[in-house]
Formats: structure tokens, C-alpha cells, sequence
């Protein structure tokens, strides 16, 4: 595999110095504005300029006759990223523990600022881990300040694990259980005043958790508003982050939350096995040290988390996934996610029976949406159409529980997602409404 090879073509084409044979005049915008978008005005223009993406997509190995429409799980790896990470499994094979114990540490500690300062964050608010679920279990365990007949609050949106962890609060501090239900198809607004009233009604409140961007159906919370109204009420708030850092164009400091959990290796682009927690400085002694945690400062972040032996490789290769990420444009991924969203809720809403469980507004969404069709809610209605799907049209999406309102059918595109894959969607889902 000439990963080299493509890794030049790939910077030439993102970076405008081949434009003449491209001869885009949005890539020409593009390249001129700077190498990684410009702002997202010019990331508008850039999210439906096929022959752009269809360069960012000759940047990653795909499957042959299968149209991955399931990105959710975890992100493909970029050629180049790919290709760090098998140079750094050889390294770190090959030098084995000589390497781990004299060397790996002061290679890390550049990649935990980078990603800090990626963030908006200082590198002492940040400690790594294997996954935002590991942190925010983490999280969620560690709080402290809850005292017993406290209450703790999470909605049918979240994340399985993350629910688990936050009803287990009542047998490890004592506290009171409450759960709300969003409605699938509500407004910026209405969410915010679904919030104000659980809050508001349930004043023994003390700990919230939010997901940020749920991977049930793909809704966006105005986290900071939430944030800023459950502080005032003194309602800490641990969020939820793994689907949106990369996904959408922010960083921590536009979530203005105290705690948060987010993935690298979801759509930031790195190997699997990488997550990073987030305490604000000021709020670190709300988290306890993991199992009472001695090999390290008190005063330390990494006290709040203990992995055992991570993927050395997985971490070395964090900044050839920032790298890679940067050249897109964090604002052009957003922009192109989102389009791509569009692109087929639009025309799947045409289709009798097909039902979005999420609005289209600005803000409202990002790449990920869920949808039912004739009123299906069951499990096993869901399954049989992500797998009629795969089988009768090769487009492969996943069924998804949870959600108050039953059952659902999710649709993940990626950066290499063409309109053609998504057009392939839209050709089964006529003929399985059509049926």
C-alpha cells in the first residue's frame, strides 16, 4: 500500500498547490482563505463540492460493494493515520517494555498538550483514557458531593452505560433516581424549557448528566444554556461529548461544563482506544481519585483515572489524527456532515411512511439521524429493516433502542460518504416503504 504516495496527493489537493487540475473555484476559495477552510462561511460552500470530498475520501481504505452508512461505532482511520499507527505498533512491539518504561512517557506528554490546546483547555484539565465511556464512568463514580436523599437526573437520549452509571448512584451515595423523555422532534426552545421544568420540579437535583449529540437518533442539546441554567439551581452537570468533538466545530470552552467525557477515536480520526477526561481546574476536587489512587498529586487529573496498560500505538498516533483533521478543517467536517444529513432526511421525508426523529433547524442536528418507518417501533421491526437494507441493497445501518418513543433505524455517514451512497439509501427505503 503506497501510503506515501497518497498522502502527497492529498496534500497538494487540500492545501491548493494543484488547483490548476482540480479546477474548483470552491477548492480555489478554500485553498486561498487557508488549508483548513476558512471559516465556516466558505465551509458552507465546500460541504456539496463533490470533487473536494471525493479527495478526502480517496484518503481512506473502504470495502468493496458495501455502502457503510454505520459510522457510529468508531471512525475509519485516514491513510496516513493508518499508517502511523502500524509504525508505531512495530516500535512499540519491537522496543517492548524498554520503550514503555524510558521512553513513552516523555513522547506523551506533547500529545496531551496538543490535545489540550485542540480543546481550548489547559494540559493540566485533561488526562486520557480508553474511550469516553471509561470517563465519564469515571466521572460519574468519582463525583462526591452528593449526600444521601440527593437526586440525580438523566433522560432516555443518553448513552446505555452512562444511565447504568448514574443509577448505581443509588446504591454508592444514596441518591434518588429521575429520568426524563425528550421529545424526538423538539426545538431549541422546547428543549431548553423541557430542562427548566424537570429542574424546576424536581429540586432535590444535584448531579445532571447530558449527551451532547445522542447516538440514539442524532439530537444536539444546547449544552451551555443547559449548563448555565442547572448552575444556577447549584445542579452539576457531567456531559457527554463522545459523538460531537469532531463531528461538530466547537471546543470545550463553547460547553462552559465543568466535566466532560470526550472520544478521539470516533471522529477525530484516532486508532481505537483513545479518550480524554475534562475537569475545569477549579472543580477537580468534586471527583475523587480513582480507588483512592497514591501514585499520583491529589492536585493531579490523572488521579481521577487509573487505565492499567493503554495502546501505546493508539496515542502516538493522536497527532497524526489532529494532523489529518486540521487539513479537513474542523468547520468543513461539520459543514459536510451535516450536508449529508440533509441530503437524504430531505428526500426520505417525501417518502410515505418515513418518519426523521429529529428537526432539521441549524443547530439542531449534525451528521447523525434515525428514522422509522410506518410507525414501527418495535426492536425487531427495526432490525428486519436495517437488515433488508443490507441484503436486498448493500447500504449498511444499524437499529437503535432506548428512546422513549420505541425503536429506530440510524443513519451515520462519514467524511467518505458520497451523495451516491446516500442516494443507494434512498433507493431501499423506497422500495421497503413501497412493500
Amino acid at each position: 500500500m503506497d501510503f506515501d504516495a497518497g498522502r502527497r496527493r492529498w496534500l497538494r489537493r487540500a492545501t491548493g498547490i494543484s488547483l490548476a487540475a482540480l479546477a474548483s473555484p470552491t477548492l480555489a476559495s478554500l485553498a486561498t482563505a487557508s488549508p483548513v477552510g476558512g471559516g465556516k462561511s466558505v465551509s458552507r460552500l465546500v460541504a456539496n463540492d463533490e470533487a473536494f470530498w471525493r479527495t478526502v475520501r480517496e484518503q481512506y481504505w473502504l470495502p468493496e460493494g458495501l455502502v457503510q452508512l454505520e459510522n457510529g461505532n468508531w471512525g475509519v482511520m485516514s491513510k496516513p493515520v493508518l499508517e502511523a499507527y502500524q509504525r508505531h505498533t512495530f516500535r512499540v512491539n519491537r522496543d517492548a517494555s524498554y520503550y514503555s518504561r524510558r521512553q513513552f512517557w516523555g513522547e506523551l506528554q506533547p500529545i496531551r498538550a496538543q490535545v489540550a490546546e485542540t480543546l481550548g483547555v489547559s494540559e493540566g484539565e485533561i488526562a486520557f483514557a480508553r474511550g469516553a465511556t471509561e470517563v465519564l464512568q469515571n466521572l460519574i463514580s468519582g463525583y462526591r458531593l452528593l449526600e444521601p436523599g440527593d437526586a440525580v437526573m438523566f433522560a432516555d437520549v443518553d448513552y446505555d452505560s452512562m444511565q447504568s452509571a448514574m443509577a448505581w448512584l443509588r446504591e454508592r451515595r444514596g441518591a434518588t433516581v429521575k429520568t426524563i423523555d425528550l421529545p424526538e422532534r423538539a426545538s431549541r426552545e422546547q428543549l431548553l424549557e423541557v430542562y427548566r421544568k424537570a429542574l424546576d420540579d424536581n429540586p432535590d437535583v444535584r448531579l445532571l448528566l447530558l449527551t451532547h449529540l445522542s447516538h440514539r437518533h442524532g439530537l444536539v442539546l444546547p449544552i451551555r444554556e443547559i449548563v448555565a441554567m442547572a448552575r444556577e439551581r447549584q445542579v452539576d452537570c457531567i456531559v457527554d461529548a463522545a459523538h460531537s468533538w469532531g463531528q461538530m466545530d466547537f471546543n470545550a470552552a463553547d460547553l462552559q461544563a465543568d466535566f466532560v467525557g470526550f472520544n478521539l477515536h470516533k471522529w477525530m480520526g484516532a486508532p481505537i482506544g483513545v479518550g480524554v477526561m475534562y475537569v475545569r481546574r477549579e472543580r477537580l476536587d468534586a471527583i475523587a481519585p480513582y480507588l483512592g489512587e497514591q501514585g499520583l498529586p491529589q492536585d493531579d487529573i490523572r488521579a481521577r483515572i487509573h487505565t492499567g496498560t493503554s495502546n501505546y500505538a493508539a496515542l502516538l498516533s493522536v497527532p497524526d489524527a489532529l494532523a489529518f483533521h486540521a487539513e479537513v478543517g474542523a468547520a468543513n467536517k461539520a459543514a459536510r456532515l451535516a450536508y449529508l444529513r440533509r441530503y437524504w432526511v430531505e428526500r426520505a421525508s417525501e417518502i410515505p411512511g418515513i418518519e426523521v426523529l429529529t428537526l432539521d433547524g441549524a443547530g439542531d442536528h449534525a451528521g447523525i439521524a434515525s428514522f422509522r418507518l410506518n410507525g414501527e417501533r418495535s426492536t425487531e421491526g427495526n432490525v428486519a429493516i436495517a437488515r433488508r437494507l443490507l441484503e436486498r441493497h448493500g447500504v449498511f445501518t444499524v437499529h437503535r433502542t432506548g428512546l422513549a418513543g420505541g425503536a429506530c433505524v440510524r443513519v451515520t455517514p462519514a467524511l467518505f460518504t458520497t451523495t451516491a451512497d446516500l442516494d443507494a439509501l434512498l433507493l431501499g427505503l423506497r422500495e421497503i416503504a413501497r412493500a
